[in-house]
């Protein structure tokens, strides 16, 4: 439905903030989202005594979410550019939610591993959703900040809530988790469709709005008649040939290894390597989580100011990424001391670089043609999501003698490369056409 359009001048009409609600409801997704697909590190170290699992096993089961999930980055783009965020999302909502939900009926590896892949390929669009709808609601003086405010959910929501979900098992085991964080997801796949609305859809929203959004470069309106589909080898092409979008895409590997590590193997770390307790180590793996979110704020906040100052755009967004990645190498300073403050410290540290290096989903909005946002999305979360595949399993194969030390070297090394990407392959930051 159109907005009805004010009758006031536009002068002196204050623009409504109804963009602020949508991205609430993204937040809130967000949240559901990494719940189910990180509640499997919570219960990582009891799956893997239940079902009799070696490390190798278990990093198969950590890394199932991301074959399927990694996989259909590229199409679920193409399907975000193709259907509306409030259809898409709410049946990826419901579907990647019994998913999760019948996970605390399997008694065995085959059945999990399935299951996880089933859950990774319902939440392949959300990502792609979530940056088209930034697209559309912010201008892009807003946009680093409205990136970081809802990539954050999965840092606030799992920072506050890995204590509540190792309680959950404590008290109704690992099965009782995966069926508690499943139904919340149900519940709230409905919400999403009832209040979720784009900016042309939205009653609420005034043309004072639309207009603050569209003069910074926002995109709600509809694709023009004669915008070739995204559905083409030259489309593709265009988004694997930048040398520019090649440094981005080694640079999100980087920074999602670092966080893969965390929503894998961080508890089973704690617990199996480290001899900490199951409640003590939930209560302690929520402290890197609200590490990352302060990097994650700081940075996309900062970066949108250094904009409004008019510092250039390729020093304000590349510079937090690069110091972020460098940051997050300290995640080896655990191989050094046995004191459980300093460990926590030094995944503290180097999680908040990884947080940092987070608003890298600017750059979709920035570098991809315009109607091409989510496939250039899709390609981009589908290169860095191959770390969600690779981690997990190498970490399997390096700790599987019982020394975890290789694996955090190996995580550190990623970061490195990854500052190094964006420091040598990224240069001028402008569209492609």
């Amino acid at each position: 439905m159109e907005p009805t359009t004010p009758t006031q001048p536009q002068s002196a009409t204050a623009a409504t903030r109804v963009r602020y609600g949508m991205l609430a409801l993204v937040f809130v997704n967000v949240v559901i989202n990494y719940l189910d697909r990180s509640n499997i590190s919570v219960a990582g170290a009891s799956i893997g005594k239940d079902l009799d699992l070696s490390s190798v096993e278990l990093g198969l089961i950590f890394s199932a979410f991301g074959w399927t999930y990694a996989l259909l980055q590229i199409p679920g783009g193409l399907i975000a550019d193709r259907f509306g965020p409030r259809p898409l999302y709410a049946f990826c909502l419901v579907t990647w939610s019994l998913s999760t939900v019948l996970q605390g009926f399997v008694r065995g590896f085959s059945g999990l591993f399935a299951l996880r892949l089933a859950t990774g390929a319902f939440e392949a669009p959300s990502y792609p959703i979530n940056n088209r709808i930034v697209t559309s609601w912010f201008p892009q003086q807003e946009r680093a900040s409205a990136i970081a405010m809802y990539v954050s959910g999965q840092f606030i929501g799992l920072a506050f809530l890995t204590p509540v979900l190792a309680t959950i098992q404590y008290h109704f085991g690992w099965q009782g988790l995966f069926v508690v964080t499943g139904a919340v997801g149900l519940v709230w796949g409905v919400v999403w469709y009832l209040l979720y609305r784009d900016p042309l859809g939205h009653r609420g929203v005034n043309q004072a709005e639309l207009d603050h959004i569209e003069s910074g470069g926002g995109l709600y309106r509809d694709r023009q008649p004669g915008v070739p589909s995204a559905w083409s080898l030259a489309n593709l092409r265009i988004v694997f040939s930048s040398r520019t979008l090649w440094g981005v895409y080694i640079g999100q590997f980087a920074v999602n290894a670092t966080l893969w590590f965390f929503l894998t193997w961080f508890p089973t770390y704690l617990v199996q390597y480290r001899g900490l307790d199951f409640i003590k180590s939930g209560y302690l793996a929520s402290v890197p989580f609200l590490a990352a979110c302060a990097g994650l704020l700081l940075s996309g906040f900062v970066s949108d100011y250094q904009v409004k100052r008019g510092k250039s755009v390729g020093r304000a967004r590349k510079l937090p990424i690069i110091i972020g990645l460098l940051l997050s190498v300290s995640i080896v300073g655990a191989n050094y001391t046995n004191q459980t403050a300093l460990i926590i410290f030094f995944m503290s540290l180097s999680f908040f670089g990884a947080g940092m290096a987070l608003i890298s989903w600017i750059f979709v909005s920035i570098l991809s043609p315009k109607h091409l946002i989510g496939l250039t999305g899709g390609v981009f979360n589908f290169m860095g999501n191959l770390a969600s595949i690779v981690v997990p399993i190498a970490i399997g194969y390096l700790a599987r003698g019982g020394d975890f030390r290789p694996a955090l070297l190996f995580i550190a090394t990623l970061g490195l490369i990854g500052a190094a990407s964006y420091t040598f392959l990224v240069g001028k930051i402008e569209g492609i056409k």
